[in-house]
């Protein structure tokens, strides 16, 4: 009698000692930001944030291509730094920078191969910094039981890009010039018939979402959803880009015509 009170008094210390181990390991996969570099350096350096034993094939290949960005990113100070403000002014300073660059290296490339600033700018330019967003709705559609973070990602962030994006350069301009004595004019280009294309696609995608909420034939859901018309939404939503990147394309090489500038 006193063997087995023995042995159940030790597997309940395992089992407890267990939990604890497994309520450690929870709490630290919830927590949202590191306390100092070393962590945040330590974890970019490691594929999968350090978790090697769930680690797949894809971790490793995006490991190896973004090692460099995350090691950049890494030398943002922590989120526990001053309350998160010092995290946030610097990460908008080094994205600023980032995006600079990628859109100097994008011109370029665009000259080398003959390419119009326009479509350079809808693809090469647009990609590189909507990527970024495009993984962060992924997450989130993944991640949330509702599909508010996953479509406000992408609305709230393509806001910033047009509302402070333009905003800030345009009247940066403005004052440069005002002080100059010289006037601040930026002809639209075939800017006008790329918004109309835009705001169509856009309506479409829109509708799409309506549809989707009243159908049960999609689940009722604006993601997600039965297997085939979820594949087909998807289609539907990627041909629409491939639409206004094809007619961009060919009304900047004059090859369709825009709309008469007055």
């Amino acid at each position: 009698m006193y063997i087995c009170k023995t042995l159940s008094r030790k597997e309940f210390n395992s089992v407890l000692n267990r939990m604890a181990e497994l309520t450690n390991a929870n709490v630290d996969s919830m927590a949202v930001h590191h306390e100092t570099w070393i962590s945040q350096i330590k974890d970019a350096m490691n594929v999968n944030g350090g978790d090697v034993d769930n680690a797949t094939t894809t971790d490793y290949v995006m490991h190896f291509f973004t090692f460099g960005w995350k090691i950049m990113f890494a030398l943002v100070p922590p989120a526990g730094m001053l309350g998160g403000w010092l995290t946030f002014f610097v990460s908008m300073g080094v994205i600023g920078f980032i995006t600079a660059i990628i859109g100097d290296l994008a011109t370029i490339f665009g000259c080398l191969i003959n390419l119009p600033d326009s479509v350079t700018a809808i693809t090469l330019v647009a990609l590189g910094t909507s990527l970024p967003d495009l993984f962060a709705s992924k997450a989130a559609a993944c991640q949330e039981r509702h599909a508010d973070n996953a479509i406000g990602n992408v609305t709230g962030s393509n806001s910033v890009n047009v509302f402070l994006g333009l905003g800030l350069p345009w009247v940066i301009a403005s004052i440069y010039h005002k002080a100059n004595g010289s006037i601040f004019e930026v002809p639209p280009g075939s800017l006008a018939f790329s918004i109309t294309v835009f705001t169509v696609a856009a309506i479409l995608a829109i509708l799409l979402f309506v549809v989707r909420r009243n159908l049960s034939l999609f689940g009722r859901a604006e993601l997600g959803g039965p297997i085939l018309p979820k594949y087909i939404s998807a289609g539907f939503l990627v041909l629409l880009w491939i639409s206004y990147i094809m007619f961009s394309i060919l009304q900047s090489s004059k090859i369709i015509p825009g709309f008469a500038q007055s």
